[in-house]
Order: structure tokens, then sequence, then C-alpha cells
């Protein structure tokens, strides 16, 4: 498929709501965008595709006012439009969900979404009762079922994402931008979201969705553009365009393999689980994981599988129950003793509970290690960890204009990359991913599953959190599956299906025996 430019590209009832010309963007070290074009019609989704690092981010914070273009044209129903700041893209109608959250934990979903527009009562002051109710008619437009007096911080990562899909909605906005809105949402989530973007879209909205899910884009989108190395390659209607052809569009090569599930010998139970509780959140947890053995936990959001990577870890140490490593039984009540113990955790949500975003690559990737053999003394070796940083950035294919650039200022590819290396650099032997592959691209997302087997086949025991059904199925050799705290079936590999993984997450039954 030839390439070519914005101007090149035609649809029909052409009347664009958006048009961006010639915006080149550059940082220090690398040009994130080179004079790219794009166009988005009236009453349509429009899909933006791209690995990570693409550029694809960086032009949405442009069009929503973050970032001031070096040059370019932005036109809005036909009109130059000039933005020094977020708050004129929204007074001009133009509204962004972030990939990552930016809700403030301790205040309330309805203060969160209507801050710095808070009804105000006869003397001056908030009016929480109006703001209650503004709300409350909010939700039951959009079907959202809330108290709107909870505060944030005792949301769910879905949760809080769907109150950032509410607050850009409450706008009244005429382009949409929504940048991994499912990348949290379980599938009844996704469909619902689906339903308000097609409300939307009759509406008359224009709406940009970036997404690294296949599936998603054909059944949402009317017009697909692609960009690579922060430049645009293609513009067409989805209906005209296919997976394999998006992709190799995407990273410029053919990806072949995006499940290298290999027949690895499964070696003796590393890690054994035995009625496991933690009180109010989930009960009777049981299982067994083997060296070179991948363990999927499959569930729908909620279900507790975050809350158990989290107890074998020692973040909430459990009730009652018993953990046994090599046989022997084992009191975890600190990440430090997980980690002393071969453990390690890549958690769900890297922003909050994953990355020190002011901090650069290299401390970020360097972290977990600082106390283990990287020492002379009471002094860091830092000659031998900086060797063993850009080692594990070049093993990882991270992209960063160096080991010393803010963390903040990468893709959230490459920031999931960088983590993961943080704790390949501990060299566990037990390694629970949660949401490994969560905002990556297909192109970083073979190379993350490509690594897993290469890990499994030195011994490491995996267990891998996804709610992406495809690649718990592809790369588990069992899949754990729960629902409401509690486990409700095993599923060896040659078995599993997405309509029996489905059935086991969507009811409680009596699970099978732990080696099922």
């Amino acid at each position: 498929m030839a390439t070519v430019t914005a101007e090149d590209t035609t649809y029909d009832n052409a009347d664009f709501i958006l048009e961006v010309a010639d915006v080149r963007k550059a940082f220090p070290g690398v040009v994130a965008l080179d004079n790219v074009q794009l166009k988005i019609r009236a009453g349509t989704v429009h899909a933006l595709m791209g690995e990570n690092g693409a550029g694809k981010s960086t032009l949405m914070k442009i069009i929503a006012g973050v970032y001031i273009p070096d040059q370019g044209e932005i036109r809005l129903k036909g009109k130059p439009l000039q933005l020094h700041g977020p708050l004129d893209a929204l007074k001009a109608g133009i509204a962004m969900i972030h990939q990552e959250l930016n809700l403030m934990p301790y205040m309330s979903i309805a203060e969160n979404i209507w801050i710095r527009r808070e009804p105000l009562n006869a003397f001056g002051m908030v009016n929480h009762d109006k703001m209650h109710r503004m709300t409350e008619s909010l939700f039951e437009r959009l079907g959202i079922e809330m108290d709107p007096e909870t505060q944030v911080r005792h949301l769910t990562v879905a949760g809080r994402q769907m109150i950032e899909i509410a607050k850009a909605v409450s706008y009244e906005s005429d382009v949409l931008i929504m940048d991994e809105p499912t990348s949290s949402l379980a599938d009844r989530e996704v469909e619902h979201l689906f339903r308000i973007i097609n409300d939307l879209r009759s509406q008359g909205k224009g709406i940009i969705y970036i997404t690294h899910k296949m599936d998603e884009v054909f059944e949402i989108a009317d017009d697909i553009s692609i960009f690579r190395d922060g430049q645009f390659i293609h513009s067409a209607a989805a209906s005209d365009m296919t997976s394999n052809e998006i992709i190799k569009l995407m990273v410029g090569r053919e990806v072949t393999q995006m499940f290298p599930k290999e027949e690895v010998p499964i070696g003796d139970v590393v890690l054994s689980v035995e009625d496991l509780c933690l009180e109010g959140v989930f009960s009777d947890i049981s299982f067994d994981v083997r060296a070179g053995e991948i363990l999927g936990l499959a569930g729908l959001v909620g279900s507790g599988r975050t809350n158990i990577a989290e107890t074998l870890f020692g973040v909430t140490p459990p009730t009652s129950g018993r953990i046994a490593i090599d046989g022997k039984e084992e009191i975890i009540s600190s990440p430090h003793q997980a980690m002393l113990r071969g453990l390690a955790l890549l958690t769900e949500d890297r922003k909050e509970t994953g990355l020190f975003l002011g901090l650069s690559v290299e401390e970020n990737m360097e972290m977990a290690v600082l106390r283990d053999g990287y020492t002379r003394g009471t002094f860091v070796d830092q000659s031998r960890l900086d060797q063993e940083c850009d080692l594990m950035k070049e093993r990882l294919s991270v992209k960063t204009p160096s080991m010393d650039e803010r963390i903040g200022n990468l893709s959230g590819g490459n920031q999931q990359k960088v983590l993961i290396g943080r704790w390949l650099m501990t060299k566990p032997r037990i390694l629970i991913l949660d949401e490994p592959t969560r905002g990556v691209d297909v192109g970083a997302k073979a190379e993350i599953h490509k690594l897993i087997t290469e890990l499994v086949k030195q011994g490491v025991a995996v267990i891998m959190i996804s709610s992406e059904l495809p690649e718990v199925l592809g790369m588990s050799d069992r899949i754990m599956v729960m629902h409401q705290g509690r486990v409700t079936g095993f599923l060896g590999r040659r078995e599993a299906n997405q309509v029996n993984i489905m059935e086991l997450a969507s009811s409680p039954v009596a699970p099978p025996a732990v080696n099922a």
C-alpha cells in the first residue's frame, strides 16, 4: 500500500470539523512530530494508530492545548485556532481523555467532574446540592451507576476511567479525543463506552480514538490514520483496510507470532497458595505455579485478580491462608520480603504504583536493585549499574533520547518496558505481571510476549493477569478464572476458549481441583 498525504486522501461527505496541517514538534534530543497532517469529519470516529513513540499522544496534546507546536496550523470548523493552554481548547470545544488518568483521589466524583465549573450560590460558595444533581443528570444520560459523593480514591481503575469519560463528555465539546479509553475496562464496560460514543457520533461530534486494540478499531471507527516515527503515513476509511495492512504500516514490517507460545518443560511447584483470604476482598484462593509455567488469571474487573497479586507481593498481607515457596511456608508482609524470596510484581497502574515520573529512565529502572549486588561498601557502584541499565534498554528496545531523560516524557509503551526492565534486573524466580501490555502497541506487545516466553524457558514461574482474553488464551499454560473474589475454575490450554472463560467469570461455581 502506497503512503499518501492527508491532501491525497478523499472521503465521501468530506465535512471536516478539525484539520491539522504541517504540525511539527521537537523536544530535546527527539523530533516527536514532523510536518504531520490529520483531518476529522463531523459525526465520525477517527482511529489514530501507531506504535508507542509514533507521535499520537503528542499530536493530541497539541490539539488539546497541552503543548504548543513549533510550526503548523490547526483549523476548527474551517477557522484557524490558536491555543495557549488546555482551557483555551476547552473553551473552543475540544476535550481530551488522557491515557494516564488525572483525577484527584481525595475529592468526590462530582468535584472532579465539575472542577473550575462548580455551580455557585448567592454568596459565591459552591452549591453542592446543585453539583450533585448535575452529576446525577449526567450519569443518567450516560448510563453510569455511581454515587456522585464517593471519593475517587475508592474507585477501581476502571471506575476512574469512566469518570474521566464522563468529565470529558460534560464539556459538550465538538471534538472529543479519547487516548486509550478502554485500557482498563472489561468487555461489558467497553460495550457501555461504545454506546456513549455512538450517541455522540449521532450528535455530529468528531471523535479521535487512539487504541492498540485492533478489534475495537473495526468495531467503532469510520476512518483510520496511521503514524510512524513522528510522521503521518496513511489515512483511509476503516472499511477499506485490514488489520494486517494497518500493522504493516504501523511498524514498517510484518509482525508474526503475536503470541509466541512454545512448549516448555514444566518443572516442580515453585509457588503454592492454600486457602488464601483477605477479608472483604477475596477468599479460599488455592493454586500452584510451576517453574517454566505461565498461569493466566482471568476475570471481570473487580474479581480480585489484582488484590491477589498485591497480597502475594506483601502489599496487603492476607487475613489467613498459606503461601509456600519451594515447599517452605513463608510469611510475606512487605514487598521487600517478597523480593528477597524471588518475587517481582509489575503493577496494573504504571503511573500511580509503578513510575517515579519526575525521575530519569535509569533511576526508574535501577530502583529495585540498589541494595542487591550493586554496591561497593556503602556506595552504589554506579558504573556497573549504568552498564546493566544500558543492556536492559537494548534488550527491551526502549526508545529514549538518553537514560537521563525524564521518564514522564516517554510514551506509555516505553514507560512499561522500563518497568519490566526494573523487575527483570532483580532476576526473579516468580514473576507476577498485572496487565503487562496495557497501553502497549502491537509491535511492543509482540516483543513483551516473546520476552515472557524466554523467561519461562529459563525456568521462571509466571503469573499473568490480563483483561484481554486473546492474550490470556495465547500465552497461558493454565488459566485460573475468578468471580467476585473466588476461584470459579481452572482451564487447561487445550480446553480454554473465550466462551468458557466468560461463563466462569460471570457466575460463581464450585472450583475444581487446584491442578486441573
